[in-house]
Order: C-alpha cells, then structure tokens, then sequence
C-alpha cells in the first residue's frame, strides 16, 4: 500500500505567511551548541514564537522543534492511511471550523463504534498539562499513541501502521531527514505529530488585541469580563459574594490560556457510575466525576460541551453554572452554589455570552498550515 506525497523540504510551501512561526535556519547541533541542543543532524531548528503574556512552552529535549518534523506531523495528522480502512485521520475527529474539535457529542470510529466522550478543541497544545479528560497521559507525545490502534477510533494496530509508512518511499525519506534514521516507529510518528500540534497556537481573538491596546471591548464585552472575574454569590448574603459568575476561579486568564489544567467535579451529576473520570485513572474515590478543565479559547467554535458533549450550546453551559450543578460527596469547592445557584440575571448571561465570543480567533480555525495538505 502506498501512502506517497510529494517530497516537499522547503517550510514554504507548508507553512504559508500567516502561521506565526519564526524559523531559525540551524544546520543541526554543532560543536559549539549547548548539550541540550538535541536538533537532528540535518534537520532546520524552528522557534514557535511566543505570544505577548503567555508563558514559555515546554519543548521536550528529546523532540525539539524542526522544520521537517513539523511538515511530517502535519502531513501524519491528516493521514487517513493511518486507519484500518484509510478512512479516518486525526483530523477527522478534529475539525477546523471547529477549533480542531468534534462537533459531535461523542466521535465515531471507522467500525462505528462511538466513544464514550467529547474530542477536545487542539487549542495550544503545547502548553498543556496532562492529556484526556481524564489525564491519562502525561505528554503530548504519549496521548498522540493511543487514537491510531484504538479499536472505537482508527483500529489500526502499530505495527501495521508502521509497515504502511515504510512501504511509502516519501514517508521513509521525511522520517530519514526528520529523525535521522530510517526507522520508523510509533514513537517517531508520535514526536512529528507532537511537534505539528505545538505550532498550533491561537493568540488573535478580538481579547487578545485588547490586551495588547489594538482592539476596544464593548460595554457589554466588558461587562461580561467583569462578571466573569467576579465572585458569586449576593454579598448580603455570601460573604465576599460580588453577583460574579466565579468563572475564574478554573478559567482564569493566567497565562492567557483560560484554563488551569486541573480536574475539577463541576457538578453534571450525583453520581459517576457511567464515568468515573480521574478516579477511573487513580482509582482514587475522591477522583469520581472529576474531568480536566478545557479552554475557553475559541470555546465559541467548539460546541458541544462538557467530557460528554451533553450540552449544545453556550447558553446551556452558562444556565448549569447559574443552576449551580448537582451537589455530590467529590462536587469542587469552587461550586459552592450548588443550592439555590448563582442567580445571574439575564442581562448577567447576555453579557457573560459576549465576553466569551471575543475570546474566538477565526484566523486560527482557517489557518492554512494547518489544514489537510494531502
């Protein structure tokens, strides 16, 4: 079976202008380079440009950032030959228009079979802490390993899908150049589709042009802003209540990544028999029900919601934080209206539903180096 794309070195033709990369043209790691230095010899070093308040990202020092492995991850996450019946890519189950997520609640495998949760928006990867919903992997480069032989999504064991890209004389040359070696393993596939999704960084929503004084939020934007970095709760009665909507407090702004990777019980539900989240991964009871906290980046592209896709639209999420969600013994503190509910107002909500779209970077959704290139 072969799998050939034409051979394509030059970072142009895959990455046109609008990607906000700076490449850094190296010849691999010379004498004179520091020992963490890890550049293949003959790949091109590439430095993701940071965007203004974001921390730095994380690189492994055994997966640094090339040209060449960037091109191969991109041209690997689009590979439908990667399934059993050369149906399915990662990219079927994360749509551009989507923020590189379903828009299904749960995705459909190549036999059918559904899974059982949401597929998370690939939104700033390389930042993360933790993969899945319930973070069973610990790295980027591990959580890529799992979709390619699951049996409900690409049912294609490795082994397989290794001799499917030796057999391909294009795949053997880029893996060569990428890697230095013309082995080609699970582990290789996984670092040039770790190195691909580390370039996909979104920093242009109407919110990041604010933040950098080229944009100017509406009064109702605003409002929303202020609502959601306010406390709860009816300060008569609460103490250090501020009428908020307490959204900070899991997606806060910190880093700009709204989002602080953690696992909370957001209160969908008293019991977890049907999905234990984390505790399915400690076996730890204080775990039951508790699921990564997403980004709220381009949360706007990005429906449905939750680990399961249980809800459609953004108002429906915002009326199950108002409701204050079903009390159970693992239910987060920061859900501490779980009686009686936060009791926003309706303009409250409106307002709190336009902060949330100008967190939408569209540029990022249409990007074309991040498109299908096959």
């Amino acid at each position: 079976m072969m799998l050939t794309v034409p051979f394509r070195p030059s970072a142009r033709l895959l990455f046109p202008g609008a990607l906000v990369l700076a490449v850094v043209w190296m010849a691999g790691c010379g004498p004179d380079e520091p020992t963490e230095c890890t550049t293949p010899p003959g790949a091109t070093a590439l430095e993701i440009d940071i965007p203004p308040f974001f921390p730095p990202m994380d690189i492994p020092p055994d997966n640094p950032t090339t040209v060449e492995g960037v091109e191969l991850g991109r041209l690997l996450f689009w590979e439908k030959g990667l399934s059993a019946d050369s149906t399915q890519s990662c990219g079927s189950c994360h749509l551009p228009a989507f923020s590189f997520a379903d828009p299904n609640p749960v995705s459909t495998g190549i036999t059918g079979a559904q899974g059982n949760r949401n597929a998370m928006a690939l939104v700033n990867m390389g930042w993360a802490q933790r993969f899945f919903w319930d973070g069973r992997a610990a790295t980027l480069e591990e959580q890529v390993l799992e979709p390619i032989p699951h049996p409900d999504e690409m049912n294609l064991p490795w082994p397989e899908a290794v001799a499917r890209l030796e057999a391909d004389p294009d795949y053997a040359k880029r893996f060569q150049v990428a890697f230095a070696s013309e082995a080609i393993s699970p582990e290789t596939v996984s670092k040039a589709i770790a190195q691909f999704l580390r370039t996909m960084v979104s920093a242009d929503s109407k919110f990041d042009r604010w933040r950098k004084g080229q944009a100017q939020l509406t009064d109702l934007e605003f409002q929303g802003y202020e609502i959601f970095n306010r406390e709860g709760g009816d300060p008569e009665v609460v103490q250090g209540g501020q009428f908020g909507g307490d959204c900070f407090h899991c997606h806060g702004e910190a880093g700009l990544q709204f989002t602080d990777y953690l696992f909370h019980n957001n209160g969908l539900d008293s019991t977890f028999a049907a999905d234990p989240g984390l505790a399915g991964i400690t076996g730890v009871a204080l775990d039951s029900g508790r699921f990564r906290t997403p980004t709220l980046r381009n949360v706007a592209l990005s429906p449905p919601y939750m680990h399961d896709g249980r809800f459609g639209t953004l108002e429906e999420v915002i009326d199950h934080y108002d409701s204050g969600g079903h009390p159970s013994a693992t239910i987060d503190p920061f859900m501490k209206y779980s009686s009686g509910g936060l009791m926003l107002q309706p303009q409250q909500k409106e307002a709190l539903l336009a902060f949330l779209h100008t967190l939408t970077d569209t540029a990022f959704a249409s990007n074309p180096a991040f498109s299908d290139p096959h």
